[in-house]
């Protein structure tokens, strides 16, 4: 580790994803989640690295844990669903319009403090639809569109230590916005990061999210090889460099004192890209876990479980 930098050479577990994004550490039962979106796989992961993988018949984009019952929430590509036994889907909500549905899907998500899910979606340039962030709110079992954008491709999303600001990433723009947030109502959108502003104009694009204890943002660089810590002021404080991985798509604090990052990657030729670079970038699509231990120290995120 150098100064406000280090480097990671080596994955964690050499999982193989074409996708990979969305983890989310169940600190209780002690085991890491992530999908595998072009797969459709949701994968858990035990402390000591073992893991079983689940096969669903649609793409999983993100997950969440439940409050008051056991396994996980999700989104699919069409909308808000609880994962069952055997792989199987108990779909709560569709929202998207039936014309939108064959050329758009869900995105990341995540849920606040009492149990709202606020996830957004994708740009469909050809066909005019832009992304859109939605929240399910199950007390009162409604879906609705919380912000029109228009938005890219909607990204990593998360709050506050303190529950009082939204953190919303546009990755095509390269910016995550910051919101205003009371009791599942956002409002004032600023501009937190212009990540081409900070200087990684050409080094790829702003995608997935976690906030730590301190209120900083850690934010995954899709093409750029590194996550990238800016603290509660927007600015650059601190990186991790992953020389053999060129897309890293997401990151959440996890373990027994809360102080690994976890760290989902994807395969160069996820999403059109480049396949041929994958030699270049062997790594492109394994899990990091990074030891943060006595340096940095992630949220406690016990509450922010769906409460559906």
């Amino acid at each position: 580790m150098a100064g406000n930098s280090m480097i990671v050479e080596a994955p964690w577990l050499k999982v193989g994803c074409i996708l990979g994004e969305g983890p989310v550490y169940d600190s209780k039962n002690s085991l890491l989640h992530f999908v595998d979106i072009s797969e459709h796989k949701v994968f858990h992961v035990q402390q000591n690295g073992e893991y079983s993988v689940e096969t669903f018949e649609e793409p999983i984009s993100c997950l969440a844990l439940r409050k008051n019952c056991a396994g996980l929430a999700c989104t699919t590509s069409k909308g808000f669903a609880i994962i069952g036994e055997n792989s199987t889907l108990s779909y709560i909500c569709k929202p998207l319009p039936s014309q939108d549905e064959p050329h758009t899907r869900f995105n990341d998500g995540g849920c606040d403090n009492e149990g709202r899910f606020f996830a957004g979606t994708l740009w469909n340039r050809e066909r005019g639809i832009t992304g859109k962030l939605y929240r399910y709110d199950p007390a009162i079992g409604i879906c609705e569109i919380v912000d029109k954008g228009p938005f890219t491709d909607s990204n990593g999303l998360g709050w506050s230590p303190d529950g009082k600001i939204f953190y919303f990433t546009d990755s095509l723009k390269n910016i995550i916005y910051a919101y205003d947030y009371d009791r599942g109502n956002i409002s004032n959108r600023r501009i937190f990061v212009d990540a081409n502003e900070k200087g990684f104009h050409g080094t790829g694009f702003c995608d997935g999210l976690c906030i730590d204890s301190e209120g900083a943002v850690w934010s995954a660089r899709w093409g750029g090889s590194q996550i990238v810590r800016f603290d509660s002021a927007g600015n650059v404080d601190f990186k991790i460099l992953f020389p053999a991985v060129l897309n890293v798509t997401s990151c959440c604090f996890g373990g027994p004192n809360n102080d690994q990052l976890f760290v989902t990657t994807a395969h160069c030729g996820a999403f059109g890209g480049d396949a041929s670079g994958q030699e270049k970038y062997p790594d492109s699509g394994h899990l990091f876990r990074v030891d943060l231990a006595g340096r940095f120290k992630g949220q406690d995120l016990d509450g922010r479980k769906f409460s559906g």
